[in-house]
């Protein structure tokens, strides 16, 4: 097992160096950020996506240790991102290009130290998978909806670095699953634009970003530029 990469975050079509080490026992400096959906060219390219955009318009760099990538339980390897995608993100000034589609892989679950998923049953699929996944995976709205009640306030400062922020984060998150449920089964759910017309993509994007939003703040501990 490897630790991941380490510098600047990177997403599908970008491959940085590794640092070959032991995860048991020592530091890492990276913290990686998986986004799941089922073809991995609708969903989860917008999450994964946007929320590298937000990190850079909230800190001014791509990365300072996190590592955003996305894969599909049924991805359509090397594909690229659906053209109503594409034209979602560039109604957010995020960028498209570069992107290529993956299949999930258990390697992806075990590097990750964040994965969100589109819906329920890809959270399922992910945790089935094993690799002690449980804790560390949400469904994309989950997250948000536990991230909005934590008291930022608890979490380490940006100055002792974002790494160490997100791992308090994904920490609290868990903690809280147990005792703030969904109000229903559907308010986790990002349902699939695949095929349907850009209308329908700009509302699952909003949806998306509406989500994206609040974890980015509550990861980075700064809000969004008005």
């Amino acid at each position: 097992m490897t630790a991941p990469e380490a510098g600047r975050g990177i997403g599908n079509g970008e491959r940085a160096t590794e640092i070959t080490t032991t995860f048991v026992g020592l530091p890492r400096d990276s913290f990686r950020i998986l986004h799941v959906s089922t073809g991995n060219v609708c969903r989860s390219p917008i999450t994964e996506r946007l929320t590298r955009h937000y990190v850079k318009q909230r800190l001014g760099i791509l990365g300072g240790g996190l590592i955003v990538e996305s894969a599909g339980t049924w991805g359509h390897e090397g594909a690229p991102m659906e053209a109503n995608a594409e034209a979602v993100l560039a109604d957010f000034g995020a960028d498209a290009s570069g992107f290529v589609g993956r299949e999930l892989l258990d390697e992806h679950v075990i590097r990750a130290d964040l994965v969100l998923t589109a819906t329920r049953d890809h959270r399922q699929q992910v945790i089935s998978m094993g690799h002690s996944a449980g804790l560390r995976t949400f469904t994309l709205k989950e997250f948000t909806r536990l991230v909005r009640a934590i008291d930022t306030a608890t979490l380490p400062p940006l100055e002792d670095g974002v790494v160490l922020r997100a791992r308090a984060l994904v920490r609290a998150a868990a903690a809280l699953r147990g005792w703030l449920l969904a109000p229903t089964a559907e308010a986790d759910e990002v349902y699939d634009p695949y095929g349907a017309p850009l209308t329908f993509f700009r509302s699952i994007g909003d949806e998306i970003h509406q989500a994206v939003d609040p974890v980015v703040t509550a990861l980075t501990g700064v809000s969004a530029r008005t």
